[in-house]
């Protein structure tokens, strides 16, 4: 079967993952993650990405970015990927395949939804069980959104700037959104879009995006389809 084209409206936020083929370990040591995050700034530069949230797990990588060409995220994966399995491979000293084919993601609509993705993509490592608070892991952008700690590398959203004027505010305003975790149906939701390479949003977000693209955003109705009543 075919795969069918990314659809890669420029300006709007997309979640990115990449898996280790079949789970397998993609970040073994402290220089393994800080060789990720140093040609994740330097392609998402090049390619004019703007990366918002982040997190390194140990078999996969969470990106929230906003692409400012239509082909950017692609052309910043592939690079990213590809300097990063000839890193791997030489100091592990093994051959092939590293990732689980091509990347997944999925459109966000900013205004209702994307703070509910910086979350998401944060308290991945509470999630696992590795720490007990955002804080505490140093391979995500918490420390940056949440902390304060300067970056090159992430791009304040226009959503996250509007938390508050000032920046210790928006530093507290921030944190207070941590003191709930993200489940439910939510979870669901973010994971189906995700997997699936369709948005999460409203109805009408979803809408816009089939109307500009052509591309189903959404679950297909389950259930086998009607017959037309006939006459005989």
């Amino acid at each position: 079967m075919a795969r069918l084209p990314r659809v890669n409206p420029i300006e709007v936020v997309q979640h990115v993952i990449q898996r280790g083929n079949n789970r397998q370990i993609c970040f073994a040591s402290e220089q393994d993650f800080a060789g990720y995050v140093n040609w994740l700034k330097d392609y998402s530069k090049k390619y004019q990405v703007d990366i918002h949230a982040w997190v390194l797990m140990t078999n996969h990588v969470h990106l929230l970015c906003t692409p400012h060409n239509e082909s950017s995220i692609g052309k910043m994966m592939q690079s990213l990927g590809r300097q990063y399995v000839r890193y791997f491979n030489y100091q592990y000293k093994r051959t092939g395949t590293l990732w689980e084919g091509r990347y997944k993601s999925c459109l966000v609509e900013a205004e209702d939804y994307l703070m509910h993705l910086y979350r998401y993509i944060e308290l991945n490592p509470v999630r696992a069980g590795m720490v007990n608070d955002p804080a505490e892991y140093k391979w995500s952008s918490y420390q940056i959104n949440g902390m304060g700690k300067e970056s090159e590398l992430c791009t304040p959203h226009e959503q996250y700037n509007r938390l508050a004027r000032s920046k210790t505010e928006r530093l507290e305003s921030y944190r207070a959104l941590f003191d709930a975790h993200v489940d439910g149906a939510l979870l669901k939701d973010i994971r189906q879009a995700t997997n699936k390479g369709m948005a999460i949003g409203s109805e009408m977000f979803k809408q816009q995006i089939e109307a500009l693209t052509g591309r189903r955003m959404r679950p297909a109705k389950m259930g086998r389809p009607r017959l037309k009543d006939c006459d005989d």
